[in-house]
């Protein structure tokens, strides 16, 4: 029996409308530009404190865009350190992000313009929200909105920081917390989208064995030795799904 197209109309109009992506990207990248505006703010205040001028910040926020690295850029540039130093020190300090770009969707992206600045703006907080936000409602502009948001956050803190640091005292604590405790935050979002704990572990005693053999190059030699499990697990997956079949 076929439907009358009334009722079908009826149907369709019944159905939720699709969320917008900026709108969606903006409930995304609303509990993370809570911890990233302080922290922008202490770099700003930093900024100040250093004897540069605020407009540093917004060079630092804008054009470099990593996080860490700038917290050490701003005492480098007062230091007047020399570029090759600089230039060896953002290669370590940024090494991770090479292992960011084997699981970031970039590939949803289709504009060539917007695909180089997701590149650019490719941080902690951008990836952690690809991996664990739905991978269905995760579009191309989805992402790129929510980097500019990630963006804009960091930004606007610097600005605050640097206009008020001349009020603003160097004693105060606890800025400086507020990455710890966002990337606690989506610690937890990850380990609830796994199944089972065996991922996190092999995180967790990657990074201990990398901290207790070489504190100096924890990072690289921790996100190496997890990406080797991953792979390791990928095909022992594989194998045993072959097996099973």
């Amino acid at each position: 029996m076929i439907e009358p197209a009334s009722s079908t109309a009826a149907t369709a109009v019944e159905l939720p409308p699709r969320t917008p992506a900026w709108r969606h990207a903006f409930q995304l990248s609303l509990p993370v530009g809570f911890g990233l505006l302080p922290l922008g703010i202490a770099l700003g205040v930093l900024v100040v404190q250093q004897g540069l001028s605020p407009w540093w910040a917004v060079a630092f926020t804008s054009l470099i865009y990593a996080g860490s690295l700038e917290f050490l850029a701003v005492g480098m540039v007062a230091a007047m350190t020399p570029l090759p130093y600089v230039a060896l020190t953002a290669l370590l300090v940024n090494f991770r992000h090479v292992f960011y770009a084997l699981s970031f969707p970039l590939e949803k992206i289709r504009n060539p313009f917007a695909r180089f600045y997701s590149m650019f703006a490719l941080t902690d907080e951008a990836y952690a929200m690809s991996v664990t936000a739905d991978p269905r409602t995760l579009t191309g502009r989805t992402i790129v909105y929510s980097q500019l948001y990630l963006h804009a956050y960091w930004i606007g803190g610097a600005i605050l920081g640097a206009t008020a640091g001349q009020w603003i005292p160097d004693s105060i604590v606890g800025l400086d917390f507020a990455l710890t405790a966002l990337f606690v935050v989506l610690s937890i979002e990850a380990i609830r989208a796994q199944n089972g704990f065996a991922v996190p572990v092999a995180a967790v005693t990657c990074a201990l064995v990398a901290r207790l053999a070489a504190p100096e190059h924890m990072l690289p030699i921790a996100m190496g030795a997890f990406v080797l499990f991953l792979i390791g697990r990928f095909v022992y997956d594989s194998r045993k799904a072959k097996i099973d079949a």
